[in-house]
């Protein structure tokens, strides 16, 4: 017993030494293998090395998501892409053939199984809301549409609500929104953005060709650099600021940024300055921004602070106004580059030399006579010329001159259409940009009175929302002017290009319903409104009889 006591000891004691040996070797292994991997590891994390640099894809959530990891951003920490919520649509009408197979089946006993099924079946959760774990709703997201959602290139609108876009953020989104080409939409509501955020947007916002429409509401902030995102290189055609805090330092920097006598925006057609703290300064400013602009076309500065200073002052902007000294001045600047059209009409002709030795005022009167015969031949001529053909490469530009500032306007419509006649083919390409130039509304035909020089106002801006101000009747007054002097204007014209204001809204304000000028001018205005129908003949009667 005692010798077989003694092998089983040494056979335990050699599958020991045997399990030991090969322990070794596996950790020997593993250790070279993980020194390789830790190797590797540590030259991917060096600091010296620099990443190698990201090409966008153009799938904004894989290109966000990126970017944010490669600013170190922890996963829970980059806020996620999802679809942005949409309200439930109308149920489709259920088909016939699925109605009769429905009760086919129904004709038929269920079992007590099925029962319950159909039961759990029909109590189906409502699709209006959806409910998402605990603190989930308030992390931050951006919420996206996309025109085809199987296809994440064609995002088409970016919402964000709710949290700060800080400067971090903001480089992000500069790397990332400018490669979406079908990116149209931007909606920003409550995210405190700062000085330096609001130029850096402003800075890349141009790239992205196809952004259109800008929404920053519910933002304040302290430097009311807001401006800067409608300075001259924007693209945007519609900007929002509503409840963002704006005062009268903001509306002036605005309206210096709609024109200036050497400057103007040419993108910008809805601006929206509601919910703000904007008084007459400030809507004051704005009015003169209108001057030398014929872009806007919708203008809101509802729920503000503006009473009768800041409505007259539009009132005047819309209905005619002088020029100052420095308009005065770049007008001239802009005739003498234009080549004054009266230069060639005030030269006389070169002395012959029988008239060289007379005085200038003691000419004959028989070489005054042939010289008005002469002027007034080339006159018929160049009225037939006109009659004729317009576009003519041997027209000048006192014709321009001549022409009312509507009729240049509607050329430069036809130029710029899709559709245009033989004549328009025909003009040399050298006067397309006269026709532009005469857009300036410095170029249009002026009035002297009171040695001052007067021009029509604004009348490319269709829609004024003044609800919710402080104007009085007096206010309502210089409004009530400013519309009749422009129906004036469209009742001469045959065909003007420019309507004038269409809409105005004005309720809420600091005049009786019945004021007599307040009631007047919603008159005025409900005839002027595209979208007023007025009642038919004999409804009255009609609805008498049927009750």
């Amino acid at each position: 017993m005692s010798s077989a006591s003694t092998s089983r000891a040494m056979l335990k004691t050699l599958s020991v030494v045997k399990k030991v040996k090969m322990g070794k070797r596996v950790e020997k292994i593993l250790k070279d293998k993980g020194g390789s991997t830790s190797a590797q590891d540590n030259g991917d994390d060096d600091p010296n090395k620099t990443p190698e640099p990201y090409i966008c894809t153009g799938i904004f959530e894989a290109d966000f998501t990126e970017f944010c990891r490669r600013n170190l951003l922890k996963d829970n920490e980059i806020p996620a892409v999802v679809i942005r919520p949409k309200p439930p649509c109308a149920q489709a009408p259920p088909d016939n053939k699925s109605k009769d197979s429905k009760d086919s089946n129904a004709s038929k006993d269920p079992t007590p199984d099925e029962g319950v099924d159909a039961a759990n079946q029909e109590e189906a959760p409502p699709k209006t809301y959806v409910t998402k774990d605990k603190y989930a709703y308030f992390r931050p997201v951006v919420q996206v549409e996309m025109e085809n959602e199987d296809k994440p290139t064609t995002v088409t609108e970016i919402y964000i609500r709710g949290w700060k876009v800080d400067s971090l953020m903001v480089g992000i989104f500069k790397q990332c929104w400018p490669i979406i080409e079908k990116l149209s939409v931007v909606n920003l509501w409550n995210v405190n953005l700062s000085e330096d955020v609001v130029k850096e947007f402003a800075s890349f916002l141009p790239q992205c060709q196809n952004l259109k429409t800008l929404v920053i509401d519910g933002t304040w902030c302290p430097e009311e650099p807001w401006s800067l995102l409608i300075g001259e290189d924007s693209l945007l055609t519609s900007l929002s600021l509503r409840n963002n805090g704006i005062t009268d330092k903001g509306a002036v920097m605005i309206g210096k940024a709609l024109s200036t006598v050497k400057s103007s925006n040419k993108n910008l057609v809805s601006l929206n300055l509601s919910g703000n703290k904007i008084t007459d300064v400030g809507a004051v400013a704005i009015a003169n921004g209108l001057r030398m602009n014929r872009v806007l076309l919708s203008l809101s500065l509802a729920n503000n602070n503006v009473s009768d200073e800041g409505a007259k002052k539009l009132g005047e902007v819309l209905s005619r106004f002088p020029l100052t000294h420095e308009e005065v001045v770049e007008r001239r600047k802009l005739l003498s580059e234009k080549g004054s059209p009266d230069q060639g009409l005030l030269k006389s002709p070169p002395p012959s030399r029988r008239d060289r030795d007379r005085p200038g005022s003691v000419r004959s009167s028989s070489h005054m006579d042939k010289t008005d015969k002469k002027r007034d031949k080339s006159s018929k001529k160049k009225d037939a010329k006109k009659d004729k053909d317009d576009t003519t490469k041997g027209k000048k530009e006192d014709k321009w001159k001549k022409a009312s500032f509507v009729a240049d306007t509607m050329s430069t419509k036809t130029s710029k259409g899709k559709k245009t006649s033989s004549k328009d083919k025909r003009v040399p390409e050298s006067d397309s940009p006269e026709i532009l130039e005469a857009i300036n509304p410095l170029l249009e035909q002026v009035e002297s009175m009171d040695n001052q020089l007067w021009i029509p106002g604004n009348r490319c801006l269709i829609n004024l929302n003044l609800s919710r101000n402080k104007i009085t009747d007096t206010g309502m007054k210089g409004l009530l002017l400013a519309v009749q002097y422009q129906i004036t204007l469209l009742n001469l014209a045959p065909s003007p290009a420019m309507k004038g204001i269409l809409r105005m809204s004005l309720t809420g304000n600091d005049v009786k319903k019945t004021d007599e000028t307040y009631v007047k001018l919603q008159e005025v205005l409900l005839a002027r409104d595209p979208y007023y129908k007025p009642p038919e003949k004999g409804g009255g009667d009609n609805q008498s009889l049927a009750g």
